[in-house]
């Protein structure tokens, strides 16, 4: 999996003086996650909205409930903000307030149903876009603030990602695909997923659980063509989709690297201005210092 280059930031978003800073390269990169949008469409929840047939055809009778509604998009985002509420560097702010939406879509599905492959994807997916922020803390706290204002828990999202995570390295490209004929909990997780995609439950696909597959063949070390397509077969998923999105989601780390690269470049312009800035300040209150020496000494 490519790497997100570790860069810097602190003098980007907000200074110290609280003046914002406005980054070309952060204009670059939201131009170009538009290919990571989850191509999910708003679902339109029912509200139990029908026309009575034994009324007037005017008459409609609603049989909506608090429970059945979910909660919009721009209450999913103010929950996040409010949960934290410091500036966000807009290389990653951009990124984040995207990912959010698209996360609040498949979430509030009506097929949706947590799967630690899907938390898998998303850690994955998060850790990249968040490589090189300034702080580790930060970056924690904001995984915290985005999955809480999801209404779900960012404790069994990295639990289950590291466990996924630990079973993997201990497969091969074999053993991988043999889940269905052993017993384990990650096997037992991966059963029910398969039950379910394959028609016996409900099952949402998204490009969250095609990461989650790449990462599991990755830490297996199964380079080979046919394994991810033997280890969908497995699941009952469908090939041509994981293919689509995982084509997407290189593209975009590969996008990220190029948007980091030119922010290091403009950080380090600003770092060179400062000092420059700086160091003629100083010159000029010495030649200031001696100016009022000599004056006193002749006087």
């Amino acid at each position: 999996m490519a790497a997100v280059t570790s860069l810097s930031f602190s003098a980007i978003g907000q200074t110290s003086g609280d003046r914002k800073v406005n980054v070309p390269s952060a204009r670059y990169l939201a131009s170009n996650f538009d290919g990571f949008r989850f191509r999910s469409s708003l679902l339109y929840h029912s509200a139990g909205v029908r026309a009575s047939t034994s009324a007037s055809p005017s008459v409609v009778r609603c049989m909506c409930t608090t429970t059945d509604i979910p909660p919009t998009v721009s209450e999913t985002k103010s929950n996040f903000l409010k949960a934290y509420k410091r500036p966000i560097p807009s290389v990653y702010n951009t990124v984040l307030q995207e990912l959010i939406v698209q996360h609040h879509l498949m979430k509030y599905k009506r097929t949706y149903r947590y799967d630690a492959v899907f938390a898998l994807g998303f850690v994955t997916v998060y850790d990249q876009l968040m490589e090189g922020y300034p702080s580790d803390e930060d970056r924690d706290a904001i995984f915290q603030a985005y999955i809480r204002a999801l209404n779900e828990e960012p404790e069994q999202y990295r639990n289950d990602a590291r466990k996924l995570e630990e079973w993997a390295r201990a497969q091969t490209s074999s053993s991988l695909i043999e889940f269905p004929s052993r017993d384990g909990e990650v096997e037992a997780i991966l059963k029910d997923i398969a039950e379910r995609a394959g028609g016996k439950g409900s099952f949402s696909y998204s490009r969250f659980f095609a990461v989650g597959l790449f990462r599991l063949l990755e830490l297996a070390n199964a380079t080979e063509p046919t394994v991810l397509e033997k280890l969908c077969a497995a699941l009952n998923i469908n090939k041509r989709s994981v293919d689509r999105d995982l084509d997407v989601y290189r593209n975009l780390l590969s996008k990220l690297v190029q948007a980091k690269e030119l922010l290091k470049e403009y950080v380090a312009r600003e770092k060179k201005k400062r000092e420059e800035r700086s160091e003629t300040q100083t010159a000029n209150e010495a030649v200031k210092k001696c100016l009022g020496e000599f004056q006193y000494a002749g006087q």
